[in-house]
């Protein structure tokens, strides 16, 4: 509470008062068990394998023979050669070093010598989605969420994604704080919105929170949002700007511990015009919504998130603070990909 003028001045020294912390990514050893973006659907091949770095460690992405992208532990279980510089033959993945051969399971299925396959001789095989152009990982074994659909089908859809600028050195729910974080929204980003901040009006799941507004854009055109977050690492975004729809995505990779590439993708009705003119206006919402996310990054790029003075304005970010708190953290993938 404000000291009152009736209140003696404060002495000694003074102490900043702290909220109780959000773990970090890679504290203790787990990771928040969300789904996270690993690379671009393009750069998943039935040709190529290729590695990415994930959570604490390094993972392969490849496509079976039908077509199906998979995301496993990277090191091959005989003597920890990468398999990202390995062949694929026949739909599996080859080692370069002893030609160890593993199947869209996970499992060794043949080398050149006569040998027994040891039984440990499997890769940790993530489950898997694709979804907005990229392929996405769950840091777990069976996930608890799925990734949400727009107001329309995908059928019905056109998308643009890209990956954005370079690494961020922050973890990815740090990125997501600015959801919830209304104030940011007006202050940082220009936007008015209408009435009050709506923090009576938040849908909260175990895994997802999402609100809406209606205002006006600092470009002067009217706008209704439904914004929110999903899991510890992805934005999403249903939003009628001067009375055309479009959705935005922004889901945030985990490279490593404190470690964060942004993607972007922005989605609009194959029906509002030619061809030509749905991808025009999907390069001027992109435009737009890249000059948002330049905004925060300048910020991203600097902070070391703490949760310490909050006021009444900050309610839903204060929630959104025990979310992160109670969201599940695990590793089941440790002893594979590091």
């Amino acid at each position: 509470m404000p000291r009152t003028a009736s209140e003696p001045p404060v002495t000694g020294p003074f102490r900043r008062a702290f909220g109780r912390a959000v773990p970090a990514e890679g504290e203790g050893g787990t990771f928040t068990q969300s789904w996270y973006p690993i690379c671009m659907s393009s750069a998943a091949t039935p040709d190529f394998v290729r590695g990415f770095d994930f959570l604490d460690g390094r993972v392969i992405v490849f496509r079976d023979k039908e077509g199906q992208a998979h995301v496993m532990s990277a090191y091959c279980p005989h003597l920890g050669a990468d398999l990202s510089i390995g062949d694929m033959i026949d739909g599996q993945v080859r080692c370069i070093y002893h030609h160890w051969k593993y199947d869209a399971a996970g499992r060794c299925s043949g080398m050149p010598s006569t040998d027994p396959i040891p039984s440990a001789a499997r890769l940790f095989k993530f489950p898997v989605c694709e979804k907005y152009g990229i392929v996405w990982a769950y840091n777990g074994t069976e996930p608890h969420y799925v990734l949400p659909d727009f107001d329309f089908p995908d059928e019905e859809l056109v998308f643009k994604t890209k990956i954005f600028g370079e690494e961020v050195p922050v973890d990815p729910w740090v990125l997501c704080a600015n959801t919830p974080d209304m104030q940011h929204i007006r202050y940082l980003h220009g936007i008015e919105i209408n009435g009050d901040n709506p923090h009576d009006t938040v849908e909260w799941t175990d895994h997802s929170m999402f609100y809406q507004f209606a205002g006006t854009h600092v470009t002067g055109d009217p706008v209704r949002h439904r914004v929110g977050i999903v899991g510890t690492s992805m934005y999403f975004q249903s939003t009628d700007f001067a009375g055309r729809w479009f959705g935005f995505v922004s889901p945030f990779s985990l490279t490593r511990p404190g470690r964060s590439t942004v993607y972007i993708t922005v989605c609009a009705r194959k029906d509002m015009g030619t061809p030509e003119e749905v991808d025009q206006f999907l390069e001027e919402i992109a435009e737009l919504e890249t000059r948002v996310v330049l905004d925060d990054l300048m910020n991203m790029q600097t902070i070391h998130l703490k949760p310490g003075t909050l006021t009444r304005s900050d309610l839903t970010l204060s929630r959104f603070f025990d979310y992160m708190r109670a969201f599940p953290r695990a590793h089941p993938s440790a002893e594979f990909i590091s």
